[in-house]
């Protein structure tokens, strides 16, 4: 590791001379100057590391030097030193983006530890990361291996994305490839549960049941609502666990996490399914019998989510509810901005559901188009493309505003989405859905051990729309490819961000609730 060059300003440098010694000896290379005029000099001249800089010196001030040096060098990091507790000037210095801050008398120790704090910090994180997760890898993949239950599979997940952020900041480690086997065997086992517990979660005597999509405004939202205030849920189409994992390190600036849960999206992870179970309360199936007018059919498509209001109004019916509702649909900028403009016109309302596609939208993006694959071009980036979004959107503008107005907030979404890489071949007619994560049709051919098949779509409360329709679900990382012109959809496909099949990303999926500082 190359030497450590520190700037030393002080006015009183002679009596430093013990703690330069003492810096040396360690291995610092350290030059000294006495004002303000000499450090700007010195500084002009030579790259830093670090700058020790007194606050109270004859001539220019601590503060004065401070500004002139972050002109010359800007990323140098400062640390202030100073006799002086005043609350205005530590103000000013932390303003000024110091590094540090430390109040005379110092000892050796302080100045050693606020050198390796500030010069050392990747490194020593990095360390701790390490061992950390090595110290936890053991432990991990025995609950992967022994979960039984859902809950089991949320702490489980919960785990796996922790690590995978810690992990990430640390920019380049060599526990990337262990975490993505480790990840990759979670799903594994994942899929063998869902196949072997998610029919029974739709038998009448069904146990162990997880909140699933059609029990989510029931359960969450709904004992909520109260006269006379106004809750506003935000469903951010295909927002996995980890984006929102990322948006929160934003958003707690604002609004505090008062309940952050994971509930289960239904099969398919599709919006046609999942958010259409949201917000009729109800499994496919029984949309389908008891509001034919508002299932539109096999494929999923934009259209069919034309009635996600009138659902959410017969819901609340249902369950006796009267309260006042209103319901936006965001596709682009100028609505996102007309709701920010409006803002105060819902306030009449107890309830208010925004619906914001834009993630949605990214992850069919990058599919179709080259930029995008270039700025996605995996989970890292996937994240980071999310929360440049949401930061520059008017969603947050929004939740910044309705902060203000001192309003709760909820946060959901209906399903995430899993960036697959193989390919499983299944063959289909004409009628056959063009998903990649799930097929229905009547004529399919599979290998039924790479799938999860299901002959009897009513067992787990899906449509039928033909008597020989089936279902087949692709699990972790698989994406369901037709022989024809195979190696190019395969190429095509692969890496790309897809939803629809049985993963922990886009089964596993948040539910938060914010509210103001």
């Amino acid at each position: 590791m190359k030497n450590i060059n520190i700037l030393w300003v002080d006015d009183e440098i002679d009596l430093l001379k013990p703690y330069i010694i003492f810096l040396k000896d360690k291995g610092y290379d350290v030059t000294s100057v006495t004002n303000g005029a000499d450090a700007i000099d010195t500084i002009s001249a030579k790259t830093f590391d670090l700058v020790f800089l007194d606050e109270h010196m004859p001539g220019l001030s601590g503060l004065q030097v401070l500004d002139k040096i972050k002109a010359i060098q800007p990323d140098v990091p400062v640390v202030m030193i100073t006799k002086n507790e005043e609350e205005n000037i530590m103000e000013k210095a932390i303003g000024a983006k110091i590094a540090d801050y430390l109040i005379k008398p110092v000892n050796p120790n302080q100045i050693l530890l606020s050198i390796k704090k500030i010069t050392e910090q990747r490194k020593l994180v990095s360390e701790k990361t390490t061992s950390s997760y090595q110290a936890d890898f053991n432990q991990l993949s025995n609950q992967i291996q022994y979960a039984q239950n859902f809950n089991d599979w949320v702490e489980v997940y919960k785990k796996l994305v922790f690590w995978e952020l810690e992990i990430e900041s640390l920019q380049s480690s060599e526990l990337t490839p262990v975490l993505k086997y480790q990840k990759e065997e979670a799903n594994t086992n994942f899929t063998k549960f869902i196949k072997k517990n998610y029919s029974s979660w739709f038998q009448q005597d069904g146990t162990n049941k997880p909140l699933l999509s059609p029990n989510l405004f029931k359960e969450k939202c709904f004992p909520l609502l109260k006269e006379n205030e106004t809750i506003f849920m935000v469903i951010v189409d295909n927002l996995r666990y980890d984006q929102w994992r990322v948006l929160s390190t934003v958003i707690k600036d604002f609004m505090k996490i008062e309940q952050e849960d994971i509930f289960c999206s239904i099969l398919p992870t599709v919006t046609q399914y999942a958010r259409n179970s949201m917000f009729s309360g109800l499994m496919p199936l029984e949309i389908q019998k008891l509001y034919p007018n508002m299932w539109n059919g096999a494929e999923e498509d934009a259209m069919d989510n034309l009635h996600e209001d009138e659902l959410l109004q017969k819901q609340m019916q249902r369950n006796g509810l009267n309260f006042k509702m209103s319901y936006e649909k965001i596709l682009n900028q100028k609505t996102g901005k007309r709701v920010v403009d409006n803002l105060k016109n819902y306030f009449s309302n107890n309830l208010v559901v925004l619906v914001y596609n834009f993630v949605d939208m990214l992850s069919h993006s990058r599919t179709e188009l080259d930029m995008i694959k270039e700025l996605a071009d995996d989970e890292a980036a996937y994240r980071t493309l999310t929360l440049s979004w949401f930061q520059h959107s008017y969603l947050f503008d929004f939740i910044k505003a309705l902060s203000t107005e001192r309003k709760k907030v909820i946060i959901t979404t209906d399903h995430g989405s899993i960036r697959v890489s193989n390919a499983v071949k299944v063959v289909g007619d004409r009628t056959t859905t063009a998903n990649l994560r799930y097929k229905q049709g009547k004529s399919l051919s599979y290998n039924a051990r790479e799938v999860f098949e299901v002959k009897d779509p009513h067992a787990i409360r899906l449509p039928k729309f033909n008597v020989s329709t089936s279902y087949i679900f692709a699990a972790a990382n698989d994406f369901l490819a037709y022989p024809n012109n195979y190696n190019h959809y395969v190429s095509y496909y692969k890496n790309t961000f897809q939803h629809g099949g049985i993963s922990l990303e886009e089964m596993l999926i948040p539910f938060v609730l914010l509210e103001p500082l």
